[in-house]
């Protein structure tokens, strides 16, 4: 009997780490499954993996924000008879600034990306998935979730959010099914969050991981069922340190030294690229 392909379906595939995570696993020659915003970039992906590495690679572009998007991209999948054995959730939005400068689109999008995507997704993956024991759930947290974060507010809520579920959904696939968060620092992957990491000085320096780095951290987190990790053994101290610190002391360190960066990717850029097929969620990059 021909053995079913089973296939990882990534998120923010395009970006950074997305593309981190889809190197490693082509190179284990595993069949995947791409989404990202961008119907060309996903192509140009797909194709560059399969000629490399000799793997079955599908794609769908997808916006993440849209029920109906989400909806359609495991539409395509089934029509396909594409079986789903890992979900690995990249995706994220880090717009950073004071909250009163949030206007509504900028604060819907940043939530739907981080939380509302990855439980409508894994929902979906889990409607499709073996529950085997060996299915895997790999959703991408932050260390900017161990504690609330003034002036990067929402972004650290929606994640420490994310981690929660995790924590939660692991306990009720006990044995059916492994799922992890995992925690990493700065990862260099775009000139502007090179800068970013940059700005931080020594605490930047000491977080920061490779995208390839986390990719491999990552997927041996949740091949040993781990609830969570903590990436790097700089942000394990970091953590540590952040845990025992009084909450007073944490949000006046935060506050000054975060208050001094402004990232917004709610831009018209991101805007124009919904058209032709092309999601406006924005990829871990």
């Amino acid at each position: 009997m021909e053995k079913t392909v089973q296939y990882t379906l990534i998120t923010g595939a395009c970006g950074g780490l997305g593309g981190a995570f889809c190197e490693v696993l082509a190179g284990r020659g595993e069949a995947l499954f791409l989404t990202g915003r961008s119907v060309e970039r996903l192509s140009a992906l797909a194709e560059d993996l399969k000629a490399r590495y000799g793997i079955d690679v599908a794609f769908r572009a997808c916006d993440l924000t849209k029920k109906e998007d989400r909806l359609a991209l495991f539409a395509y999948a089934d029509g396909m008879g594409v079986r789903f054995s890992r979900l690995v959730y990249v995706s994220g939005v880090d717009t950073q600034m004071a909250f009163e400068k949030y206007d509504e689109d900028k604060l819907l999008f940043q939530t739907r990306v981080n939380l509302e995507g990855a439980v409508s997704l894994i929902n979906a993956f889990l409607r499709r998935a073996p529950l085997d024991g060996k299915t895997e759930i790999l959703a991408v947290g932050s260390m900017s979730a161990s504690t609330p974060m003034p002036y990067f507010a929402l972004y650290s809520a929606t994640k420490k959010g994310l981690e929660y579920f995790m924590a939660a959904l692991r306990t009720e696939l006990r044995g059916r099914a492994k799922v992890t968060c995992v925690l990493p620092g700065g990862i260099p992957t775009r000139e502007d969050i090179k800068e970013n990491i940059k700005e931080h000085g020594f605490w930047g320096k000491i977080s920061q991981k490779s995208p390839r780095a986390v990719a491999e951290a990552s997927l041996k987190a949740v091949h040993k069922n781990r609830r969570k990790k903590v990436i790097g053994f700089w942000n394990k101290v970091i953590k540590f340190a952040t845990d025992v610190a009084p909450m007073s002391v944490k949000m006046r360190f935060i506050a000054k030294r975060w208050a001094k960066t402004e990232k917004d990717h709610f831009s018209d850029s991101d805007e124009k690229s919904s058209s032709d097929g092309e999601a406006v969620a924005r990829e871990r990059e």
